[in-house]
């Protein structure tokens, strides 16, 4: 499962959710929202209440409801990820509705509204990507840095999209072909990259340089060619195609290298050269004034 793990905000109260891509819903978690309808002071103790609903709803019958509740991997106060109990919206209305509580009608339209706004992107993609430049700019990226990402992002959801038609399903393998991509043109899977960067929980494409993330734009871009041309179907095909399409980036790779005469890895990250935020806000104005 292509997890996207986030925080949003009640009230000024936080709620950890999780964007699955492959089943295009948002799960919230169980416990953040029932400390909010019930006010409990710690996430201790609306871990307690929780525990407790769930033996009434299942004393009540709500044997489908508490099924189909997962558990995710989600980041705990003291920033390591656990298994979280989550709900995806439907579910989520459902146990809202079984805890008395004056926030319970607020915190139904919120989470209507969270969900909502990931349904508009769907409907409407090129939303998702007016957040992004957004976002990037706030954050002080470059404008050539972020027709670059943009770029990327479109060029992964096209890769992934081959890799689930081909018949690829699990997160894990996701990830093992995306290693292999990704150490055939750079030399290191994406997490001996992460770490050559000096990065933890940031994304690594976020940290890639103009030219790096072209190189890995690339890879991916050509991975996806070779895919619909040689039409893969086990998971060792797939290997060998991610294969082929990351060593025609480093190919690439190889000749940028020999003429600039020097590695276009480097343990820089484009986050090194954000702009202040004030900064960024007045460079975005002036270079959308002059489109």
């Amino acid at each position: 499962m292509t997890q996207n793990n986030a925080i949003q905000l009640f009230e000024g109260k936080q709620v950890r959710i999780a964007w699955n891509e492959e089943e295009e819903k948002y799960y919230f978690s169980i416990v953040d929202v029932v400390q909010i309808l019930t006010e409990q002071p710690t996430t201790r103790k609306a871990s307690t209440y929780w525990s407790v609903l769930k033996k009434r709803l299942k004393e009540e019958g709500a044997d489908e409801l508490l099924t189909n509740c997962k558990q995710l991997k989600l980041p705990a106060a003291d920033g390591k990820k656990r298994d979280t109990d989550v709900a995806d919206l439907q579910q989520m209305l459902r146990i809202v509705q079984s805890i008395p509580s004056k926030k319970a009608e607020p915190i139904k339209q919120w989470l209507s509204e969270v969900g909502a706004q990931r349904i508009d992107q769907m409907i409407d993609p090129e939303l998702t990507f007016q957040m992004a430049v957004e976002d990037y700019r706030r954050q002080g990226y470059s404008e050539r840095w972020i027709e670059n990402r943009l770029k990327s992002i479109r060029t992964r959801k096209e890769l992934t999209d081959e890799w689930e038609r081909s018949g690829v399903k699990e997160q894990k393998d996701f990830a093992i072909l995306t290693n292999i991509l990704t150490k055939a043109w750079s030399g290191m899977t994406t997490g001996e990259y992460k770490r050559y960067k000096g990065l933890t929980k940031e994304n690594l494409r976020d940290n890639m340089t103009n030219l790096e993330l072209a190189l890995n734009t690339l890879a991916e871009a050509a991975t996806t060619e070779i895919s619909r041309n040689r039409n893969p179907q086990t998971m060792q095909e797939n290997k060998r195609v991610a294969q082929s399409g990351g060593k025609a980036a480093k190919a690439a790779r190889d000749e940028v290298e020999k003429q600039i005469g020097h590695s276009v890895i480097s343990h820089k990250r484009a986050s090194d050269y954000l702009l202040p935020t004030e900064e960024a806000e007045i460079k975005g104005i002036e270079d959308i004034k002059e489109k």
